[in-house]
């Protein structure tokens, strides 16, 4: 969020009332002075203060074009981006001469998959700021997920050469190069952001990645062993340590690590996976239909690993009950606006399926979840038990290549996440009780611009048999 005094208008002293606890003003407080509060708010993200203050000014100057813009920044922070464009259309139709206000609505536009109205709404940035650079490096992001890989290439590289120490330009260059196979010129980049600034989680990660692409093994684990000497225990560099050496590989992710994980991204969360053409919510969708029939809301349907709850208005007509789990507070926050949810929770999963009642839900779901566990044994026989008799698990994950060495049941992958064989699948559901056991190949999304192998998973959990 960009704010400058000098597009902050003059406005007639009005009363504002009702102000956060903790602030006391004087008797009468100008437009000016009430905005300059909610934007010092906004910035220390007291998001609830800040649009108590925006709403006051708005109730006193409806047309207050600032306040509009700065309001719908933060209703899309909050998750209600529908909300966010109207007011920032508004805005810029007041007023649409500010670079950065282009710029606002692009990005909000760019992670909702509005992708070519984003592209008008940068260009028009870009025409009015031709010298930023971080204008350009939102159009090289912006090029890079409509698929114009060259010219998402000259927008990051426009960015270094108007600002030689942008690290988020060196590092989206880099990430670019790498998906390009251009892994020695992606090293050059990713270096020269880490140069910039040495403990950059996201450029060590990238780094440490082009590496073992590369075959750089013992390059790649470095990069881990330097980010964990700066910031020992951190989970993302564990993780990616295990994963690349294949030493100390934990039977599923640590809750710090998906919690890190899924905050940082979960603003563009569903922007991003459109890009990457994620299908595992639909693949989902598409195998319940022969499992239960028509959809007839007569089910309890427990969503496990929700995140923005892209799954939910798929499943919500089989559900009497809908509810979600997931362990990212800011993926929740984004699944709320959707209102398809009659509950949600911050829990990690294989622990909050262990307390609910036994043979409480006909239905779990989970999509692209189970990809970030190795071992399944738990998780599968805590879904058995809160299954009632005849209840479906439903979940996607990541393949096994058929050319990998047999004995492997898993595998960390270096990006992060497990892979599974099939022969596994089947044994582990086995033993947890399950039977009509089906693992369906599918391609689940595009990594690095190459389809991901997976499975649809689908378990029943076996009805009492009948007595002879």
């Amino acid at each position: 969020m960009k704010t400058k005094k000098k597009h902050i208008g003059r406005h007639p002293v009005a009363q504002v009332q009702q102000l956060p606890r903790g602030f006391t003003p004087a008797k009468e407080v100008s437009l000016d002075d009430a905005l300059k509060l909610a934007i010092a708010m906004h910035r220390a993200n007291g998001l609830d203060d800040a649009e108590k203050v925006y709403a006051r000014i708005l109730a006193v100057a409806p047309d207050h074009a600032d306040t509009l813009h700065f309001m719908g920044v933060l209703q899309h922070q909050r998750g209600r981006s529908d909300r966010a464009l109207a007011l920032i259309r508004r805005s810029l139709a007041m007023n649409s001469s500010l670079p950065d206000w282009h710029n606002n609505l692009g990005n909000v536009l760019l992670e909702t998959g509005h992708l070519d109205e984003a592209a008008s709404e940068y260009e028009e940035a870009v025409r009015l700021g031709p010298d930023r650079a971080d204008i350009w490096n939102n159009l090289g992001v912006l090029r890079r997920q409509q698929g114009r890989l060259a010219d998402s290439e000259a927008a990051y590289r426009r960015a270094v050469e108007l600002d030689p120490k942008y690290i988020d330009a060196h590092t989206n260059l880099g990430v670019l190069l790498q998906n390009l196979l251009r892994s020695q010129e992606a090293l050059e980049a990713l270096s020269k952001a880490l140069e910039l600034k040495p403990r950059y989680g996201r450029t060590r990660q990238a780094l440490g990645l082009a590496y073992y692409m590369l075959g750089r093994f013992d390059e790649a684990a470095q990069v881990y062993h330097e980010w964990l000497k700066d910031e020992p225990g951190n989970p993302e560099a564990l993780h990616h340590l295990a994963a690349c050496s294949g030493q100390g590989v934990p039977e599923r992710a640590t809750d710090a690590y998906v919690e890190s994980v899924f905050d940082g991204f979960a603003d563009s969360f569903d922007a991003k996976l459109a890009k990457l053409s994620y299908r595992a919510p639909q693949l989902i969708a598409q195998t319940l239909p022969a499992l239960l029939g028509e959809p007839r809301g007569t089910l309890d349907v427990l969503d496990a690993g929700c995140g923005t709850g892209l799954c939910g208005p798929l499943i919500a007509p089989h559900a009497r009950r809908l509810v979600g789990v997931d362990l990212s507070a800011r993926m929740l926050a984004r699944a709320e606006p959707r209102q398809v949810y009659h509950a949600l929770h911050k829990a990690e999963l294989t622990a909050f399926i262990e307390g609910e009642p036994a043979e409480s839900l006909d239905l779990i779901v989970s999509a692209d979840t189970l990809c970030y566990f190795g071992d399944l044994a738990a998780v599968t026989r805590a879904a058995a038990r809160a299954l009632r008799l005849g209840g479906w698990l439903v979940f996607t994950v990541e393949a096994i290549p058929d050319d990998a060495a047999e004995g492997l049941d898993f595998h960390l992958n270096p990006h992060g996440r497990y892979a599974h064989r099939a022969s596994y699948l089947h044994a582990v559901l086995g033993a947890a009780g399950f039977t009509s056991i089906d693992a369906q190949p599918a391609h689940l999304r595009l990594e690095a611009d190459k389809p991901v192998d997976g499975f649809v998973v689908s378990a029943r959990k076996a009805p009492a048999t009948a007595p002879t």
